[in-house]
């Protein structure tokens, strides 16, 4: 088995922003594998999420987003337990990234069960949160939520947003 060093737990502590002794656990039972390590942590913190999923989220911030031109803009609630979190870079980066979304895609409904009965349109289309992520494809906008929720130990979620576009 491969010794955990300081510098791969600071690596995998930088790159989940999980506690120490999370990222050590993580890295031998991992066998030092730091991608297994990412994996393992990042499952672990959607499971908290998960179960942190019903507290209230009456603190957070509006974020506001004009597109180049002024023709198109998104305004986004992103709601949390604490104003604490609400002021961190990374809530507001992801209420940033979610306002952006939200004026390129022009999402209709958040999610799956919000959508209107007949609507017979892709969820990937029309609900923000199964919306594949426009920074990266590879994850939807579930999934952003749900890893700053779990790197916050926070419950985090959208709690509305609207678009405007001249012409519309």
């Amino acid at each position: 088995m491969p010794a955990v060093t300081v510098e791969l737990i600071k690596n995998l502590r930088e790159q989940t922003g999980a506690g120490i002794s999370d990222c050590k656990n993580a890295l031998e039972d991992s066998d030092g594998d730091l991608d297994k390590a990412v994996a393992a942590l990042r499952q672990k913190g959607f499971e908290q999420a998960a179960r942190r999923a019903d507290r209230e989220t009456s603190q957070g911030l509006v974020e506001a987003y004009i597109h180049t031109g002024g023709r198109v803009g998104a305004l986004v609630q992103l709601g949390c337990e604490t104003d604490f979190v609400a002021r961190t870079e990374q809530f507001r980066a992801l209420a940033h990234d979610i306002a952006m979304q939200v004026a390129a895609m022009s999402p209709v409904y958040l999610s799956e069960e919000d959508k209107e009965e007949g609507d017979e349109r892709p969820a990937a289309q029309v609900c923000l949160l199964q919306q594949p992520f426009i920074k990266d494809g590879s994850r939807t906008l579930a999934d952003l939520v749900r890893e700053t929720a779990a790197q916050t130990g926070e419950n985090v979620r959208i709690v509305h947003f609207s678009r405007l576009a001249l012409g519309e």
